[in-house]
């Protein structure tokens, strides 16, 4: 299969933003589930289990657990060595701070910076080729162009793969930081390592060509975009982040700088942050995107650069 760039960004767009599905569910009608490609999936029989690594000197331990934020039904993932590293950590680590009162908040702000306030509309920021292209990818899953007229074309994205994927039956609620989060107890400490509005600033801060780039060629096949969800989900479930890694590097090559916003600058920011809170005893749990914890240039790779060793314990 190809791995187009765009298809690699919507899967890491659609696991930024807890906040992306609740906009689709809200602005569109689903997919007709005729249309979906993933109605006819394959997951692997096997039970899940995604690679974990550790960190660790004399006093602190850090997991580090790479997760998808959408997922099926039929994902099994939480193996006894998560659940216990889990229970014995005293803060739970991921992107973004997703206690239930910043997850109600969130919609309301990608919401408010995704949307077109100055009169124009998405289809008239295109070319008539652009346009053209566009109506017709969305006329093939049954969506009108006019959906997402009042939408920036960073968020349009991110919304008509959110719609895909959950007529698809990738869910938000068994993804894995919901079911983390709803695993932990209330004395367990929760902490972002990034704010959601510099999460949006990833996307809303692009040129405006690119974004419309970005939606277009997704758009030039949404369904292409599930095939390439499924086939992460399996790598992952499975524990192969060289494979893992591999699909993501091949797929920012072609659009480097978005690789570098998306995933590589976040990394090394994080590795800075590991490296810093080894100097707290304890032990915690990071739970982030499986895509900066696999391939060149990953949060292990940066910590490497700073002689902090990884050692895979699942």
């Amino acid at each position: 299969m190809k791995f187009r760039s765009i298809l690699t960004a919507s899967a890491a767009a659609a696991a930024l933003f807890a906040g992306a599905p609740a906009i689709a569910q809200q602005s569109t009608q689903p997919v007709d589930d005729e249309k979906v490609l993933a109605s006819e999936k394959e997951m692997d029989d096997a039970p899940g289990v995604p690679a974990m690594w550790k960190v660790a000197d004399e006093d602190t331990t850090i997991y580090l657990f790479g997760t998808v934020h959408l997922l099926p039904d039929d994902v099994n993932w939480k193996t006894k060595m998560v659940s216990d590293a889990l229970a014995s950590s005293q803060a739970l680590v991921t992107e973004i701070d997703l206690t239930p009162e910043k997850i109600e908040a969130m919609g309301q702000l990608v919401g408010s910076k995704g949307m077109l306030t100055d009169g124009s509309t998405l289809r008239g920021l295109m070319t008539e080729e652009q346009k053209a292209t566009f109506e017709a990818g969305l006329a093939r899953i049954g969506i009108p162009a006019e959906t997402f007229d009042g939408m920036e074309p960073w968020l349009a994205s991110i919304a008509m793969t959110q719609i895909i994927a959950q007529a698809s039956g990738f869910e938000e609620s068994k993804g894995v930081e919901t079911v983390l989060e709803a695993a932990v107890g209330e004395d367990t400490k929760r902490i972002g390592l990034e704010t959601i509005e510099f999460q949006i600033s990833l996307f809303d801060e692009l040129p405006i060509d690119q974004q419309i780039l970005f939606l277009l060629e997704g758009a030039e096949n949404p369904l292409e975009g599930i095939t390439m969800l499924n086939d992460l989900v399996k790598v992952w479930a499975n524990g192969q982040p060289e494979e893992l890694g591999k699909m993501m590097n091949e797929g920012f090559a072609p659009h480097p700088n978005l690789g570098e916003r998306l995933l590589y600058q976040r990394n090394e920011k994080w590795a800075d942050w590991i490296d810093t809170r080894l100097d707290t005893p304890g032990t915690i749990f990071i739970a982030v995107g499986a895509g900066h914890l696999a391939g060149e240039r990953s949060v292990q790779d940066y910590l490497s650069v700073r002689d902090i060793e990884t050692t895979r314990v699942q």
